[in-house]
C-alpha cells in the first residue's frame, strides 16, 4: 500500500490582500491597536452583519466575556444557553458570577432547542444566550418570542456563523449584542480576534470601554471601573479585512465542501450527517460533522484514533457543560441530564473541513473514513 498522505483537520485561506495590508502595518508603523485598519474593519463587519457599531477584541471568548459584562449580568442572575457548546459561553456567565442554566439540543440540527426555553425559564433569569452551533443557526423567531414575552436579554453567539443568514437577515443581527471569533479555523481568521457587534450605541460605548481598562477619555489614567485589554492589534485587522472582502467566496466555497460530503458519504447507514437545509437556513458546514450510529459499533474516541493512524486530521465534537469537571466541582448540574448533547459528545466528531481543503482531498478522507467504518483500511 503506497504511503498515505496527511489530511489537516484545518488551513486557512490566506491568498489575497492579507500579505499586502500587513506590509502596509510594517511600513507605516501601525503595529497596535491604534492603527487604522482597526476601525476599518469593525466598520465594515458591522455592516455585513446587519448592525450599527463593531467593537474589535483580542478573542471571541473575551468578547462574551464583554458582552456578558455590559449587559449587567451578575451575581444572582441567571442566563440559559445549550448545553451542548464551547465552555467559553458558561464560562463568560460564571466568571460574572451569575449562574449558567442549561438546556437540551434538537437532535436535527444540534442547535438549542427553543421549545425547552420556556421551562427553564425563573424569576432570576435574565438573559438567554443563543449559540448557533456548526453550521445552521439557532431557529431564532420563538427564541426572540420567549425574550420578548419574559423581558430577556438576547446574547447572541455567532462565532461559527460568518457568511449564515436566518430567513435572509445576517446571524449575528439579532441578539441585543452579538459576538464572533477568528480564531484561524473560521471563515474569517485574524490569527486570533474576535468582535462584538449591536445596534445600541450605550452597549457599544460600554464595549469599547471595558475592552479597554475602562479608561476615561478626558482622565486617562483614572478609572471607575474595571475593565480587561481586550484590544484588538492593527496587524490583526489587517488581516480580517482582506479576509471580510471574500467572505461570499468562502461561504460558497464551504457550502461546495460540505456537498460533496454529502454525496460521499451519505451512502451509509453508519453515520448521521448533518441536515443540509431547514426551512430557515442553508447550512454553512462552517465544519463537518458526523455522528456515528450503533451499527458502527465504535465511540467518536475510537474512530478518531482510527482516523489519526491513516492520518486524516478530526477533531471532537463539545463536550456538554452540564459533565464538564470544572463546573461540577463549582456544585453546578448536579443530577442533571441532557440526552441528546451527550449522545452528540460520545458519537459525534467532524472531519476535516478548512478552506484551503482541496476537492481530492475531501474524496480522500471520506474514503479513509468509509474504510474505516468497513473495517477494509
Amino acid at each position: 500500500m503506497p504511503e498515505l498522505y496527511p489530511i489537516p483537520v484545518n488551513e486557512p485561506l490566506l491568498n489575497g490582500n492579507e500579505k499586502k495590508y500587513l506590509t502596509e502595518c510594517i511600513d507605516t508603523g501601525w503595529i497596535s491597536s491604534e492603527g487604522p485598519f482597526i476601525k476599518q474593519f469593525e466598520e465594515k463587519f458591522a455592516f455585513a452583519a446587519g448592525r450599527k457599531y463593531g467593537i474589535a477584541v483580542s478573542n471571541g471568548s473575551v468578547a462574551l466575556d464583554a458582552a456578558v459584562k455590559a449587559l449587567g449580568i451578575g451575581p444572582g442572575d441567571e442566563v440559559i444557553l445549550p448545553a451542548f457548546t464551547i465552555i467559553s459561553c458558561a464560562a463568560a456567565i460564571v466568571r460574572a458570577g451569575a449562574t449558567p442554566v442549561v438546556i437540551d439540543s434538537d437532535p436535527s440540527t444540534w442547535n438549542m432547542d427553543p421549545s425547552l426555553l420556556k421551562q427553564a425559564i425563573t424569576s432570576k433569569t435574565k438573559a438567554i444566550l443563543v449559540v448557533h452551533i456548526y453550521g445552521l443557526p439557532v431557529d431564532m423567531d420563538p427564541v426572540l418570542e420567549i425574550a420578548r414575552q419574559f423581558g430577556l436579554k438576547v446574547i447572541e453567539d455567532a462565532a461559527e456563523m460568518h457568511g449564515q443568514t436566518y430567513k435572509g437577515k445576517p446571524c449575528g443581527s439579532f441578539g441585543d449584542i452579538s459576538t464572533f471569533s477568528f480564531y484561524p479555523n473560521k471563515h474569517i481568521t485574524t490569527g486570533e480576534g474576535g468582535m462584538i457587534v449591536t445596534d445600541s450605541e450605550e452597549l457599544a460605548e460600554k464595549c469599547r470601554s471595558l475592552r479597554n481598562l475602562c479608561f476615561i477619555p478626558e482622565k486617562r489614567f483614572y478609572h471607575e471601573d474595571l475593565g480587561w485589554n481586550f484590544r484588538m492589534t492593527n496587524m490583526q485587522a489587517a488581516l480580517g479585512l482582506a479576509q471580510l472582502e471574500r467572505l461570499p467566496e468562502f461561504v460558497e466555497r464551504k457550502r461546495r465542501m460540505g456537498t460533496l460530503y454529502q454525496d460521499l458519504l451519505g451512502g451509509t447507514e453508519k453515520v448521521i450527517l448533518p441536515l443540509p437545509k431547514t426551512d430557515y437556513a442553508e447550512n454553512i458546514y462552517w465544519v463537518f460533522g458526523v455522528i456515528l450510529t450503533g451499527s458502527a459499533g465504535m465511540s467518536a474516541e475510537t474512530a478518531m484514533r482510527k482516523l489519526t493512524e491513516v492520518k486524516v486530521g478530526t477533531r471532537p465534537f463539545f463536550y456538554p457543560m452540564h459533565l464538564q469537571p470544572v463546573f461540577l466541582k463549582m456544585g453546578l448540574f448536579s443530577g442533571v441530564k441532557m440526552p441528546v448533547a451527550e449522545k452528540m459528545a460520545q458519537k459525534g466528531f467532524y472531519l476535516p473541513s478548512g478552506l484551503s481543503l482541496t476537492e481530492d482531498q475531501i474524496r480522500e478522507s471520506a474514503k479513509r473514513f468509509l474504510g474505516i467504518l468497513h473495517e477494509c483500511i
